[in-house]
């Protein structure tokens, strides 16, 4: 259950794209999403209420970020999907590209009040998940509690999970050698920061097991593989409550990502696919879908509608926040390649 009053966030709700500013509504939208637990999530607060909400069917769809498949349609003209739910990496490559229309744009979507990151030019994010720090809560006398941690051999011995992609890595290691989080991506944007995070990562790198999958830390941690590891919050959630787990989460640092709307150039049903997006972000609605998976609301008025026993686990409660930084897609989608690369080199060194 929800708690307090939405409508003392009406005056919120009403800059958010107001229904008599737009052309008439299309009879059916087309949504498309990563499939799994997200979309699951996705469809119980924001699918299934918009489409009773405005009397139209919503089809939906999977994708895996297939930029091809969307530049495909986007050139062919025929473009089936008016909704794409992307990570901010994926977002600003296919902005740049110009695939995406560019809505970040809209008053509206200005003044929905989202938190810092979670608004783009072509994209308007709808929830906040996190890279944080999983551990063994027996594993060690004294628990970690920063993401940083993870370097510390010397504490925390034993073997340590990273994900295999310098996205989120090499942040950490700037971190975990003192570059504050305000500074990392302009650290990491000069040689010397690149060669500033590798030179850190070999520090640990004998001790580190590689995953790839979202499902894989929980299970390494259970295993006894690894003591501690790199995992995105709402894989250890779910594995504490249906598999009771008993993982710890040291979240100081986290790392945020957004999942995001954007929608593709040509759209057929451009006006229903903002009208969507826009439905997303009304704080009520927001909150809504941290009571089906643990992520957090993006718009910050939402906080304070989600139940009190559900925002501790959510990356956005104001105790879990310390030093969070925000994955910047737009360095990703400039750098990713290189990044890679030099990455891939030295992971088989």
């Amino acid at each position: 259950m929800l708690r307090a009053n939405p409508f003392k966030h009406s005056c919120l709700v009403g800059l958010v794209l107001s229904a008599a500013s737009l052309p008439a509504l299309a009879d059916g939208l087309t949504v498309v999403s990563w499939g799994g637990a997200l979309q699951e999530a996705q469809t119980k607060a924001f699918l299934d209420p918009y489409a009773k909400a405005k009397n139209i069917t919503v089809t939906q769809d999977t994708w895996s970020g297939e930029l091809a498949k969307l530049r495909a349609t986007v050139d062919s003209g025929n473009v089936a999907w008016d909704v794409i739910d992307v990570d901010p990496q994926t977002g600003a490559t296919a902005c740049d590209q110009g695939l995406l229309e560019k809505i970040g744009g809209d008053a509206g979507f200005k003044a929905a009040g989202l938190v810092d990151g979670a608004l783009t030019d072509c994209a308007v994010g709808t929830s906040v998940y996190a890279t944080v720090l999983a551990f063994q809560k027996q594993a060690f006398p004294t628990a970690p509690t920063k993401l940083a941690d993870i370097f510390d051999t010397t504490r925390f011995p034993g073997k340590r999970g990273f994900r295999k992609s310098p996205v989120d890595t090499l942040e950490v290691a700037l971190i975990a050698d003192g570059v504050a989080p305000s500074d990392v991506y302009k650290t990491l944007a000069t040689p010397a920061g690149v060669d500033q995070a590798f030179k850190k990562l070999d520090t640990i790198k004998k001790d580190i097991v590689w995953w790839e999958a979202g499902a894989q830390p929980p299970q390494l941690l259970k295993s006894g593989e690894v003591k501690l590891t790199l995992a995105w919050n709402g894989r250890i959630a779910d594995a504490n409550t249906k598999e009771n787990a008993d993982l710890g989460i040291a979240w100081t640092n986290q790392i945020r990502g957004f999942d995001m709307w954007v929608i593709p150039t040509g759209s057929k049903n451009l006006a229903t696919a903002k009208d969507f997006v826009a439905f997303s972000v009304k704080p009520d609605v927001n909150a809504a879908l941290s009571n089906h998976i643990a992520y957090g609301p993006t718009v910050k008025a939402a906080s304070d509608l989600v139940a009190k026993d559900v925002l501790p686990n959510l990356p956005s409660a104001p105790q879990n926040s310390e030093g969070a930084l925000a994955q910047d897609g737009s360095f990703w989608a400039k750098n990713g390649d290189a990044l890679n690369a030099r990455f891939s080199s030295w992971i088989s060194q």
